[in-house]
């Protein structure tokens, strides 16, 4: 795209750098920024942050916190707008697919913003999530910088639109079950998908609630139309439990590893060899 390079000269930008940024920020978002300093927080990954400083403002954690959020909710607006006969957990499903940390990483390549991102070369070669976490703070960027509007006008025309074929993510299918059978079969865990709760919503529509049990721990619930799609679910949200919930994830493998030490234990004493009636 085109861009104006009369108009940036004219923005009071005190660093040509700050220039070849704008010109950056430009061919991604189809706008100028007002505030420079957003963009450049959203393009800072934490290990940029000086050491022993406390600076939240430094790096782009707080805007991913951010950006995710709004992310969320404008994706959801547009699905929702787009496919007004569709129930809850399709567009659940799709507004996952079209957030998840995989989609938010190839769209930062694709657009160009991986490389812009600002890190050292030891965590830019072990993080996988880096360009996924700019985008989302990208976002929070320009919600802070220009606003709501601003954020949809971007998801919408520039990603949506451009980059991202909705109708194609919708269809695919993304089994969290395998997903999460995977990880416990790897790791040796008893999993377990339960049906805790089977009703009719209105007098008609089957509901299906799933919670997960790991090692004889509750997990996480899934709500759905179908037994499949409350598993999907509960599976969704429990893989997501696992990343965030540390101590929940830790009391798992203390379980496994109580199951494991009774599993070894000698049921009873060894016999005696002594003949008692002799």
């Amino acid at each position: 795209m085109f861009v104006n390079c009369n108009l940036i000269d004219r923005i009071k930008l005190p660093f040509r750098k700050d220039r070849e940024l704008v010109r950056s920020i430009y061919s991604i978002l189809g706008f100028y920024p007002h505030h420079i300093k957003y963009y450049k927080q959203a393009l800072a990954h934490k290990s940029t942050a000086r050491s022993g400083s406390k600076g939240a403002g430094e790096h782009n954690e707080r805007l991913e916190y951010l950006g995710d959020a709004v992310l969320e909710s404008i994706v959801s607006d547009i699905l929702y707008r787009r496919y007004s006969d569709r129930r809850e957990g399709f567009l659940t499903n799709t507004r996952s697919k079209l957030v998840q940390r995989d989609t938010l990483n190839k769209l930062a390549t694709e657009i160009g913003l991986e490389r812009l991102v600002r890190s050292n070369s030891h965590s830019a070669s072990h993080n996988s999530y880096m360009g996924g976490n700019a985008f989302e703070a990208l976002v929070g960027a320009i919600y802070l910088d220009r606003g709501y509007d601003a954020c949809m006008h971007f998801m919408r025309d520039r990603i949506l639109k451009a980059v991202i074929n909705i109708d194609k993510m919708a269809a695919k299918e993304v089994n969290f079950k395998s997903k999460l059978i995977e990880w416990a079969q790897k790791n040796k865990l008893k999993l377990e998908f339960r049906i805790i709760e089977e009703r009719r919503e209105n007098n008609s529509t089957p509901v299906f609630v799933t919670r997960t049990i790991i090692e004889g721990l509750d997990g996480e619930t899934g709500r759905g139309y179908s037994k499949k799609e409350s598993h999907q679910q509960a599976a969704k949200a429990t893989l997501a439990a696992l990343k965030t919930d540390k101590d929940w994830a830790r009391a798992i493998f203390d379980a496994k590893a109580r199951r494991t030490a009774e599993e070894e234990e000698p049921v009873a004493l060894v016999p005696d060899t002594i003949d008692e009636n002799q």
